[in-house]
């Protein structure tokens, strides 16, 4: 979310930057959110002079009532100072009602325009346009057939969907034996991995109220991703960054304890409306999966640094599980409203000859912290906004399509990494079903 003054002092950069984001409709709502803005002010500086007023006019009916004892004309003049409060407090009522009026206006559009893209931002209306930067890996085909990864969960008795469909429906799964093993090895590692990085590990709450789902993401994602539990204000979360980011909610972090870098394992549920859709079959697409997240908080001018960082902590650990990968800059058009700068990281899948996302990358400057007032006191001991960001660590089951595609070997085995090893009982490889 942006400054109102910024929008106000700078109305044609915003412009410019909606019409980047290939979001033309929303260019009506820069003029109306400034016209709303100038009403709002002018309700709020002619309340303080009837505040003021007030003050001066009790003092004023206090003398004239004194004096009253002693002249009783002046009774009749207090009666009119009287009179003329009245009607300032009645004006002044009436006035609070529309500055509470026009704040949650302000405040309503303010939280649609989007925020404004990094100036390397390539520009482009959706994701056919994102931008490959980089390569780490060859993409191998091997001289044998994948098969789809389904089939090769099953060929170790891993994966049952027919029971996950009864008991649950599409978009969801029951793990088994080695694979349901594997996937817990990946998240450990993840874990382990990322605390090597010096992050602090945590595990957040599952839910969480309505105005830390409005805090750290746009209403679009929050209508096409959030389940709300009935009766409640509460939502579960879709990925544990919603939670983690929450934690700062009007918190004033002292600046020796910047930046926060925390990585965070949690389920997370989602209902994948919109035009991809959950798969009938497999585990690509679900409704519920587990990840391990990478969160910093931290001052403005660090976030640039961190975002390189984090992305690059992305490719390291997808390497060393010897899966190819590739680092994807999102256009302006694909990236969510929040968002200064994203880029995703995506798996070589052998099967498919592409590649696919399976990290997601994301700076969003002082978004999340203006909205959830996450600020800091800078050397001068001046209020300042923190920046946030993060970055999936791991995500299995999809990342397990990447890890069993790349790791599978002709006679139907999956070669185990050495990094993972330790968390597979010593196992160095995994041999099918007869």
């Amino acid at each position: 979310m942006l400054d109102i003054r910024f929008v106000r002092e700078n109305p044609d950069i915003v412009k410019e930057n909606i019409k980047k984001k290939f979001q033309d409709a929303k260019l009506p709502l820069v003029d109306e959110v400034i016209d709303l803005d100038t009403k709002r002010r002018a309700a709020i500086v002619e309340a303080d002079q009837l505040r003021s007023n007030r003050n001066t006019l009790s003092k004023q009916i206090g003398m004239l009532m004194g004096q009253a004892k002693k002249d009783p004309s002046k009774l009749q003049e207090a009666e009119a100072v009287k009179a003329q409060v009245k009607e300032q407090a009645d004006r002044l009522a009436e006035l609070e009602k529309i500055e509470t009026e026009l704040d949650e206006k302000v405040r309503k559009i303010m939280l649609v325009i989007p925020n404004i893209i990094d100036e390397s931002v390539p520009i482009g209306p959706d994701d056919s346009c994102n931008v490959e930067v980089e390569r780490f890996g060859e993409a191998k085909t091997p001289d044998f057939p994948i098969p789809y990864h389904t089939e090769i969960m099953e060929s170790f008795d891993g994966i049952d969907l027919d029971a996950a469909g009864r008991v649950s429906g599409n978009g969801f799964y029951y793990l088994l034996g080695n694979i349901a093993r594997l996937h817990e090895a990946v998240l450990a590692y993840g874990r382990d991995f990322m605390i090597d990085k010096g992050f602090t590990y945590c595990i957040p709450p599952f839910m969480i109220h309505g105005n830390v789902v409005e805090g750290v993401m746009s209403q679009t994602d929050m209508d096409s991703m959030m389940y709300k539990i009935e009766g409640e204000d509460l939502y579960l979360i879709g990925t544990s960054e919603h939670s983690m980011i929450g934690r700062f909610i009007d918190q004033i972090i002292p600046s020796e304890q910047l930046p926060q870098t925390l990585t965070s394992y949690s389920p997370c549920f989602r209902k994948e409306k919109g035009a991809h859709g959950i798969e009938e079959r497999g585990v690509y697409r679900i409704h519920q999966f587990e990840k391990q997240e990478m969160i910093v908080v931290c001052k403005p001018e660090e976030s640039k640094d961190w975002y390189e960082k984090l992305w690059r902590y992305s490719v390291e650990l997808f390497r060393n599980l010897d899966i190819p990968v590739r680092q994807l800059e999102c256009c302006s058009g694909d990236l969510a409203d929040l968002k200064v700068k994203s880029c995703d990281i995506e798996a070589w899948s052998p099967r498919q000859q592409k590649f696919f996302e399976v990290c997601s990358c994301s700076n969003l400057g002082d978004a999340q912290a203006r909205r959830l007032r996450i600020r800091y006191k800078d050397e001068n001991g001046k209020m300042q906004l923190c920046h946030t960001l993060n970055n999936t660590c791991v995500a299995p089951p999809r990342m397990l399509i990447a890890f069993l595609e790349n790791n599978l070997q002709a006679d139907g085995t999956v070669l185990i990494p050495e990094v993972l090893r330790p968390y597979m009982g010593g196992k160095d490889k995994l041999v099918p079903k007869k």
